[in-house]
């Protein structure tokens, strides 16, 4: 995973004056990294029962379609307010430098659906957390949560503590 590091920089102060922005853009610029970072994301769930892929805006929705697609799977997308022109459930929580709510269409999960949550990111957890809960609230089931990125010094996992985390590299 040398060469996915290698590919992501730092940004600091962004969003915010104190935060140090973990910026996967390079990443998904070069193929042969951006492969890399795919395979590593589904190596531990290829041979499970997953039906479908749910990804949080807007950089899940990168990595979780080409999951989806790599694993035949649907992908789900979990939106900021706003953005879905159907019926949705919400979930509103907390980030590490203010408040946020995602949504998803309330058929987009079926009772008993078995979910991967993938992200970029695992920072506080807050996310990742709100989109666990959003998925139950739809009648799925939470298989595990996938991460390119986790920055362990802000224990996120803690959040997720009832779900299986699958991170490639880790700050």
């Amino acid at each position: 995973m040398d060469q996915l590091k290698a590919k992501i920089r730092d940004i600091a102060d962004f969003p915010k004056k104190g935060i140090m922005f973990k910026d996967i853009t390079p990443l998904v610029q070069d193929p042969a990294s951006l492969r890399l970072a795919i395979s590593g994301l589904i190596a531990p769930f290829k041979n499970t029962h997953i039906t479908a892929i749910a990804g949080m805006e807007a950089r899940g929705f990168i990595f979780g379609s080409i999951v989806a697609w790599e694993l035949n799977v649907g992908f789900i997308p979990l939106r900021k307010p706003g953005k879905l022109p159907y019926d949705v459930q919400s979930v509103a929580y907390k980030l590490e430098y203010g408040d946020a709510s995602l949504e998803a269409h309330i058929d987009a999960i079926k009772p008993g659906d078995q979910i991967l949550l993938i992200d970029d990111l695992l920072a506080t957890g807050g996310t990742a957390q709100a989109s666990c809960e959003l998925v139950e609230k739809l009648g799925g089931e939470v298989v595990a949560c996938a991460f390119v990125v986790e920055l362990t010094m802000l224990h996120g996992r803690d959040k997720l503590s009832n779900y299986p985390i699958h991170s490639l590299i880790e700050y």
